[in-house]
């Protein structure tokens, strides 16, 4: 086995692996097939009620259901809130968050981008939707709630504030929802009670559903997106296309929620948290998560109460950190999360002191490459070794190219001769690969590098390098189209450490060895500028590494 065809074999697998994410990961909206049964069909738009009076203190007779109003000319108003971290909107309409504004966060690097939208009109239920399984609230689905508050906007910025939306029933069920902000906080709380003002036994369902659209990828999706849930305490993952093909089972539920790269909408369930999750797709990619609780009864007069918690927020390590519930969680960094979490807590760290994230990325890629150092010094003697036999090799090859079998054996006696192993170049990459790959994920979906600027023509660490923009299309770049510089000078790197390697004995591999840099330099041209930034930082230090060795044993 000669060390050519190992090291092409690793080549191909980190081929392999970028091919892969970049030709097969599923980035198109699926189509909405999936139907949903009586009990579980999407709210409809709301019928204007009357104001509603509180339940009686003893259950209503048959006269009182009669005459108690349930249709009114009032119109749902609409409440704004205010926080220092975000802005919504609650309507009245079923008591829904009908859009959500993060104040931190812009939709584009513009200097007159708006702050990003996480829940807009474009989404037609709203979200957080209390409903009913069995559907035994008459009325409920056009429910107008009224709301405690008479103040518009309403502003939190000291202490907490509670806002108490109510609506009765005609039968005299109360539904109750409370939602509580916080001005230092993404948490939000929302109490749920109910109460049976009615003279018979209620039993049902409670569901809790968060509705949220996805935006259509406009480049190949590495990371997750989509609902999830942490079950049984394993955090369970759906891809939008497999949703009508894996109901989540039974558990005990810490939350759910519907990600996509950078942010997040979630509900932690109460502490008698045994239910289950569902999810299901709506049309132009509005997904639904639905927690469902145990059945339960309401005696008449009697009441329940459920305290959820919503995060409505960035991706954060250290936002959902200090949130809590687990909800950290959602950040999966894939086969590696292990390598990639400490890293972005480092590079963090760096930040702290030299506020720019390009720089952090080039420090940590040095401290990576400092700790991987005794393993790089392995394979490059190694490859240098194998470079000072390739003349031997040479002769071996034109001496018994008629017998391969003859071939093989001088050569491996050659190595033996010379104690040289000839895999021996190679292994220490194959311990490097994990360091590669856990960065290479972290660099891709770490929110931190959203909208971050480097330098110069870099001013988004999250996006594709492009210097000018061009007024044509150019093939393989997907837009905007202009000059790759950073990944044109990674290939440069790619092919100069090319030439440094000792070439296979085999003409044909030689050959596909050679294309690996213009294949690699293809793929990275709709890659994040940060992550090209990494995987070029780290070939220049590669590069020097393999000089200093070679030379030393020269």
């Amino acid at each position: 086995m000669e060390q050519g065809r190992v090291f092409l074999a690793i080549a191909i697998s980190f081929l392999i692996f970028l091919v892969w994410n970049f030709f097969f990961v599923e980035n198109k909206s699926p189509q909405p097939n999936l139907k949903r049964a009586a009990t579980e069909t999407a709210p409809k738009e709301a019928v204007p009620q009357k104001p509603i009076e509180p339940a009686p203190a003893k259950p209503l007779s048959t006269k009182d259901v009669q005459a108690a109003p349930s249709v009114s000319e009032r119109a749902a108003r609409t409440l704004h809130i205010e926080t220092p971290l975000y802005a919504l909107s609650l309507s009245e309409n079923k008591a829904v968050v009908k859009r959500f504004t993060l104040k931190h966060y812009s939709e584009s690097i513009e200097k007159d981008s708006p702050r990003k939208i996480l829940i807009s009109e474009e989404n037609p239920f709203g979200t957080v939707l209390v409903g009913f399984e069995q559907k035994t609230v008459d009325g409920f689905d056009s429910a107008v709630f009224s709301a405690d508050s008479t103040i518009d906007p309403i502003s939190v910025t000291d202490a907490e504030k509670t806002i108490t939306f109510s609506w009765q029933s005609p039968e005299g069920m109360v539904v109750e929802k409370r939602y509580t902000f916080s001005p230092k906080s993404y948490r939000i709380g929302l109490k749920v009670v109910l109460k049976n003002g009615s003279k018979g036994i209620w039993k049902d369902n409670v569901t809790l559903s968060l509705y949220r659209k996805l935006e259509e990828n406009k480049g190949r999706a590495v990371g997750f997106e989509g609902p999830s849930a942490k079950i049984n305490n394993s955090v369970e993952e759906v891809e939008i296309k497999k949703i009508k093909d894996k109901p989540l089972s039974p558990g005990s539920v810490k939350w759910w929620g519907i990600e996509d790269r950078y942010f997040m909408s979630a509900a932690v369930p109460p502490d008698n948290n045994d239910g289950q999750v569902k999810f299901f797709t709506r049309e132009n990619r509005v997904i639904e998560a639905q927690y469902l609780q145990p059945a339960m009864t309401i005696e008449p007069q009697g009441e329940q109460r459920f305290d959820y918690y919503l995060f409505l927020g960035p991706k954060s390590m250290k936002v959902l950190k200090e949130v809590g519930y687990d909800l950290d969680e959602a950040v999966n960094f894939g086969l590696f999360d292990f390598i990639a979490k400490p890293c972005v807590w480092l590079m963090n760290q760096i930040y702290q002191v030299i506020p720019n994230y390009g720089i952090a990325i080039i420090i940590l890629t040095l401290l990576s490459k400092i700790i991987l150092w005794p393993l790089g010094n392995k394979s490059y003697k190694s490859m240098s070794d194998m470079k000072k036999l390739q003349p031997l090799m040479a002769e071996i090859r034109e001496k018994y190219k008629s017998d391969k079998k003859k071939q093989q054996q001088e050569i491996m006696s050659l190595y033996r001769t010379y104690k040289i192993n000839p895999v021996g170049g190679c292994l220490p990459m194959i311990a490097q690969i994990p360091v590669f790959f856990a960065l290479y994920r972290m660099l891709y979906e770490a929110i931190e590098l959203r909208h971050a600027p480097f330098f110069g023509w870099i001013t988004d660490l999250s996006a594709p390098d492009r210097l000018f923009r061009f007024g044509f299309t150019v093939p393989f770049m997907q837009p905007p189209y202009g000059i790759p510089v950073l990944t044109l000078v990674m290939g440069a790197t790619m092919l100069i450490q090319q030439k440094m390697s000792p070439p296979p004995g085999d003409p044909g591999q030689a050959k596909m060895m050679m294309l690996m840099p213009v294949v690699f330099t293809v793929i990275f041209i709709n890659f994040s500028s940060g992550l090209v930034l990494y995987w070029l930082v780290n070939n220049l230090l590669s590069i020097g590494q393999q000089y200093y060795v070679t030379k030393k044993r020269a």
